[in-house]
């Protein structure tokens, strides 16, 4: 059983490994991600994090996953040229997985047990967003289960998973934790 975030490897989308213990010292900010969904935009917001604080420490482990109203149906190369070309990302993408069920990834099972439940959304907006999601098929209703696209964890230099944002969390909501992990 994995006792940090550096006992995994993940794999790339280019089919190979990624030892994550590669990145200790580093911020991470992990997401899954979908190139058909409505906080798609989002990665606009990411990409601004990076190029802010990749120099600095931060790293993405961006996870395309087609879990959720099959909204990132590409090919992962497919995804990482709808990134790059739409939103002129600089990070690259990780192979698609899943983040629920027997089939998840074992990082996000990992995730889930160090923070098991998204924030209340802040907003009346996002609020009524999450409501509608939650009443979609195949949206899971259980402790700890990611919720939909665009979910993310931000992990510091330790390793240690130390904030959950939910999908409606827009990347500059957050960006003074990031900023102050990067800063420790």
């Amino acid at each position: 059983m994995a006792k940090s975030i550096y006992d995994f490897k993940v794999k790339t989308r280019k089919g190979e490994d990624l030892d994550l213990a590669t990145l200790k010292g580093k911020v991470l900010l992990i997401v899954n991600t979908a190139t058909g969904c409505g906080f798609t935009p989002q990665y606009e917001g990411i990409e601004n994090l990076y190029k802010e604080y990749h120099e600095k420490g931060l790293e993405v482990l961006d996870f395309p996953c087609n879990q959720f109203g099959h909204q990132a149906p590409g090919t992962e190369e497919e995804i990482h040229e709808f990134c790059t070309a739409k939103y002129k990302t600089t990070f690259d993408q990780l192979k698609k997985v899943e983040v629920n069920g027997d089939e998840s990834e074992p990082i996000w099972a990992f995730l889930k047990d160090a923070i098991p439940e998204d924030p209340e959304p802040k907003g009346m907006k996002n609020k009524l967003a999450m409501g509608a999601i939650s009443k979609m098929p195949g949206v899971s209703k259980e402790k700890g289960f990611i919720k939909w696209n665009f979910t993310k964890f931000l992990v510091d230099r330790d390793g240690k998973v130390v904030y959950r944002f939910g999908p409606t969390d827009a990347p500059k909501d957050f960006a003074d934790k990031i900023k102050e992990l990067i800063e420790k």
